[in-house]
């Protein structure tokens, strides 16, 4: 069945609070790329004043991650970022284009969340490039690749009017980002159907770009976080070629099931391997980080054959 589409690794959580050597009371929403050698996380942790920091950690393998000393990434205390990072640095992506690994992550102050752009080399020195949205913006994920010369990204801006929805957007520079239009909707009365989000950063198949994204569902006992596919036109990124119409990935595990948050599983990564499969990682419950596997294949095949409309 589609659900068991995602093969969960039996070692998981594979990283909690327990696991990090500085005061932290989750571990979620996971950025994950591999670097040289090893598996590089950037991990969001609430510390006890109730906002959040982003920690690494460092794998051999993808499963076994040891957190560094310190965080990674913390509010800004000065500059242009100061302001817009005070209440906290959440839910990092990486993408790596070229020699850079750019990092996308929410800014949150008391105007709101924006989404903020820095790039890394070596996961040692960081650069803020830039904040390249406005007030109220989530789940930014850059493409890999550009597009007649043009840095892409799906991201996630709220609307009461066109409630939680994937647009695209383009820039020449990372700084400046335009054209943008929407790609994606919640269907009604669906598994997604409350809202929509873009999780990991899309991955190259033959067939054209996967994205893995979340959806949400409401229910009498409050809202269901699952992941889902879509799968983008390779030459055209703005053209949905399909969406798969079951979810991909829901809250089984006790720890998934009962958290910060109850009932999430929510992605910001996915390493495709050389052998045809997938790494899938998710935060459970807003608390601790999980993994798990798929065949790329199967995920494509659910886009293609077992597809809902994209808008």
């Amino acid at each position: 069945m589609t659900h068991e589409l995602v093969r969960r690794y039996s070692g998981n959580p594979i990283l909690t609070k327990a696991d990090i050597p500085y005061p932290v009371e989750t571990v979620h929403n996971a950025a994950v790329v591999r670097h040289e050698d090893e598996y590089i996380m950037l991990f969001r942790s609430h510390l006890r004043t109730g906002r959040s920091i982003i920690g690494l950690a460092r794998s051999p393998d993808g499963f076994n991650f040891k957190a560094d000393s310190e965080p990674f990434i913390t509010p800004a205390q000065e500059g242009a970022f100061a302001e817009y990072e005070a209440f906290g640095v959440e839910d990092p992506r990486i993408t790596r284009v070229d020699d850079d690994y750019l990092i996308t992550y929410s800014a949150y102050s008391r105007n709101g969340v924006r989404i903020a752009l820095a790039r890394t080399k070596d996961f040692v020195q960081i650069e803020r490039v830039s904040l390249i949205t406005q007030a109220d913006y989530r789940n930014t994920v850059i493409f890999p690749e550009k597009f007649n010369g043009l840095y892409a990204r799906l991201d996630r801006p709220h609307s009461e009017i066109s409630p939680w929805s994937i647009w695209i957007t383009f820039s020449p520079d990372l700084v400046f980002w335009g054209e943008s239009q929407l790609v994606m909707k919640p269907v009604a009365y669906h598994w997604d159907e409350m809202k929509i989000g873009p999780g990991a950063p899309p991955i190259r198949t033959a067939e054209g770009w996967l994205s893995i994204y979340h959806g949400v569902f409401e229910t009498m006992d409050g809202s269901v976080y699952r992941l889902g596919v879509a799968l983008h036109d390779l030459h055209d990124p703005a053209r949905i070629i399909g969406v798969g119409d079951s979810w991909i990935l829901q809250p089984e595990d006790p720890w998934e099931i009962t958290g910060y948050v109850h009932n999430v599983v929510f992605t910001c990564a996915a390493v495709p391997e050389t052998d045809g499969t997938v790494k899938i990682y998710w935060g459970g419950a807003d608390s601790v980080m999980c993994a798990g596997e798929a065949n790329l294949v199967d995920l494509v095949d659910l886009c293609l054959n077992q597809s809902r409309s994209a808008i």
